[in-house]
């Protein structure tokens, strides 16, 4: 991993993809390819150091990352960070926090998860999106995990991910608060915000965490999760992002944007 100095511009990670859908007019296209090529030109090189301190500054104020908060309240073995994580797809923080409270509270080792019935996990975490088949899932990690390795789960990201539902972001993100094993986890917040800010290029969540791994310090391979997810919901937001506020304005290109507040 190559750790670019301060103030030095890394090329951006491109990973080129045609995008479906109706093709856009050669007129509109080149109005937008404008716009973002007059921004580019008025931004300071990248300065991932300055950036990240502002960031963690600027968020401090809000609630933590899930994961990170869960991890701060006693639940930070990689059993307990998958299943947190497992919780929370398609799930806001605000639901999935408290949602694997309740599961983990009760049963907070495979054992004892996998002592109670997929119903029982079921009722316990039924205010997250797609609880049923989730149910399912932890009851089989918890299961595997006791009659396979003894009641703890390794930490070994290619275990992980041969669990049913578990992607890169899951192991990822599992491993990096769990163990500090230095990955990338890249969710809908961290792929919106480096994207938008041209630090990278790439058009899915995959492609970017391919993309942040050939530019990003490792040193912040794991803090980028945490403090970009707050970022991206308060501040760097889908739609209409706080620009008038933003403390990296003046270092991000804006890709993309074309409405701001």
């Amino acid at each position: 991993m190559v750790c670019h100095p301060a103030f030095f511009l890394p090329p951006l990670a491109r990973v080129t993809s045609r995008p479906s859908g109706p093709a856009k007019s050669r007129a509109s296209t080149g109005k937008h390819a404008s716009a973002n090529s007059r921004r580019a030109g008025s931004k300071k090189p990248f300065d991932i150091d300055e950036m990240m301190r502002r960031i963690r500054e600027a968020v401090a104020s809000f609630p933590d990352a899930a994961m990170f908060a869960l991890r701060d309240l006693g639940f930070g073995s990689v059993f307990q960070q998958l299943v947190a994580c497992i919780i929370s797809i398609r799930t806001t923080d605000e639901v999935s926090l408290p949602t694997a409270l309740a599961l983990l509270s009760h049963a907070p080792t495979p054992r004892d998860v996998a002592a109670l019935s997929v119903a029982e996990i079921d009722a316990a975490i039924h205010a997250s999106s797609f609880h049923e088949p989730k149910a399912r899932q932890i009851h089989e990690i918890a299961r595997r995990t006791v009659e396979e390795f003894g009641g703890e789960l390794p930490a070994d990201e290619e275990l992980l991910r041969s669990f049913a539902g578990v992607g890169p972001k899951c192991a990822n993100l599992a491993l990096g608060v769990a163990s500090e094993v230095k990955r990338i986890s890249v969710d809908v917040h961290v792929f919106r915000v480096v994207n938008r800010w041209g630090y990278v290029s790439a058009n899915t969540p995959e492609r970017t965490q391919l993309a942040l791994e050939r530019v990003l310090p490792e040193q912040y391979w794991i803090e980028i999760n945490r403090r970009l997810v707050p970022f991206g919901k308060h501040i760097c937001t889908g739609e209409r992002p706080k620009c008038s506020t933003c403390p990296v304005l003046e270092y991000c290109r804006q890709v993309g944007v074309t409405e701001h507040r």
